[in-house]
């Protein structure tokens, strides 16, 4: 049996300003440019350029409705009371239209702060162009050289339209085979798909097509073997025969045992480990790097400036356009107001001109609040680390956790979280992610509370100086630790250790 009731709830929804002051908060400086770019298109009201210094002023006429769907005005400015009887997609019949929110000068605002916006020269804000070939352009184009049928020029596309970025072929080849016939539809052999895969590795850069590591490096040695002569390639065989016969012993550095087995001295293992080295092990490695760096160029978001033994903070906003209402849709509005006759059509373009003025508005102010948050949040960092800001040295860092700041700033925890993603700051020291800022805290013996990327420097320092030839366990690092009044477990080194990408003492074990 179905019942109808009556009930009241108490929900909390955003806005959609809160929701447009949200994405904003956590785009960078280089994203916030083209996402305002993208805006302008989208909004024919915006556009650049700074908002007069004179206000615009509108005549005392009345918008005369004679089939009584919009009313006139009392007031001197126009529009304070226009109200519309049906709803016009997303607007309510009691949605006040007021122009004046929209021509205020206090209220279109150039949006970078009045105060230290940007740096005195705006200098690092230019984003530089990139271009070159992929990865895979770069092997298409040395396919494009070679004579072949047409079977096996597909065939041999496919394959390297199958190698990742690290220049390795992850594919089997009786999966290719099998793709080339139900995908490709060419029919192949495994023979056919082998000399394609043949050719593919005589490409550069050496060992690429490679489908392990131990294939890798051993491709790059018979290359260079091929191009030296006997008086220089003896190491450089010893080290080819090492990895073909003792590829896991030397990947575990079991060298001791490598050297019984050829019957070698120390000095020329010590060689044949140096050939080894000069080896990569990712051969699409390079191109990856390459387009990781223009991908991931960094703009800075804030700029740390000393002067006079003083901390200024500056806000990266050279890139970032002033914007301001277009005057072409205020005078639209104007034209209406005179004209006495109410026509459909008339009551649709101020519909259409309100919605892009309140969206326009909305951005304006966004983007201003956007601007403030961060100024406020950095600004709060730098006081809360002052003793690491003012000469870099790591080891002044204080512990500080997200809800530090912001019980300094009174903002929420959420609104840290995302000034601190993806941003980045530029001091006298270096550029740095403002997550680098952050970290736990451990008390010492004495009671003094240090921070973790304390003990993770100390730790750094020690395995630095460790003598390679018996590298530090955990267990000792952990001793040293304590003995320095940091009571921490072997666990908790291994962590940090492995956070830091360092190897474990057997893998640090040198000759």
């Amino acid at each position: 049996m179905l019942n109808q009731n009556l009930q009241q709830k108490l929900l909390q929804k955003l806005s959609p300003q809160q929701i447009q002051l949200i994405k904003l908060l956590e785009v960078p400086t280089i994203q916030l440019e083209q996402r305002i770019k993208k805006e302008i298109e989208e909004n024919p009201v915006l556009e650049e350029g700074k908002s007069d210094e004179d206000e615009i002023k509108f005549e005392d006429d009345d918008y005369d409705d004679t089939d009584g769907d919009l009313d006139s005005s009392a007031d001197e400015q126009y529009g304070d009371d226009y109200e519309f009887e049906e709803e016009k997609e997303t607007y309510k019949a009691d949605e006040e239209f007021v122009l004046s929110d929209y021509i205020d000068e206090e209220e279109v605002p150039a949006y970078k702060l009045e105060i230290n916006n940007t740096s005195k020269d705006d200098r690092k804000s230019e984003v530089p162009y990139y271009e070159m070939d992929s990865f895979r352009e770069h092997l298409l184009a040395q396919l494009g050289l070679r004579t072949m049928s047409d079977k096996m020029r597909s065939i041999a596309e496919y394959i390297i339209g199958n190698i990742d970025d690290d220049g390795y072929l992850r594919r089997e080849l009786e999966d290719i085979v099998d793709d080339m016939t139900f995908i490709q539809n060419v029919s192949s052999t495994m023979e056919e798909v082998q000399e394609a895969l043949k050719m593919i590795q005589d490409f550069d850069p050496s060992g690429v097509a490679s489908r392990t590591l131990q294939e890798c490096l051993l491709l790059q040695l018979a290359r260079k073997l091929a191009t030296q002569d006997d008086e220089n390639s003896k190491y450089v065989k010893l080290a080819h025969d090492i990895l073909a016969n003792f590829f896991l012993e030397f990947s575990k550095k079991h060298y001791d045992k490598i050297i019984s087995k050829f019957d070698i001295t120390d000095k020329q293992m010590k060689h044949a480990i140096a050939e080894i080295l000069k080896l990569n092990p990712k051969p699409g490695g390079n191109f990856s790097v390459q387009l990781s760096k223009v991908a991931q160029h960094i703009v800075p978001d804030f700029i740390l400036e000393e002067h006079n033994d003083e901390l200024i903070l500056h806000l990266n906003s050279k890139n970032i356009p002033d914007l301001k209402i277009n005057k072409t849709y205020i005078e639209i509005i104007e034209n209406i107001s005179k004209d006495k006759k109410n026509e459909q059509k008339e009551k649709d373009a101020i519909t259409f001109v309100k919605q892009k003025l309140d969206s326009a508005k909305w951005f304006i102010d966004a983007i201003k609040q956007r601007q403030n948050t961060l100024q406020i949040t950095m600004q709060a960092i730098i006081d809360y680390q002052r003793q690491y800001f003012n000469d870099g040295d790591e080891t002044m860092l204080k512990p500080m956790i997200l809800k530090d700041i912001a019980e300094k700033t009174n903002l929420d925890i959420s609104t840290i979280s995302r000034v601190a993603n993806s941003k980045y700051i530029q001091t006298h020291f270096g550029i740095f992610p403002l997550k680098f800022f952050f970290s736990e805290g451990m008390q010492t013996d004495s009671g003094e509370e240090v921070s973790t990327r304390e003990i993770k420097k100390i730790l750094k320092d020690c395995i630095d100086n460790e003598s390679k030839k018996r590298p530090l366990t955990d267990e000792r690092l952990a001793k040293i630790l304590q003995d320095k009044g940091y009571q921490i477990a072997r666990r908790t080194v291994a962590k940090y250790r492995e956070q830091m990408n360092i190897l474990v003492a057997r893998l640090r074990k040198e000759l």
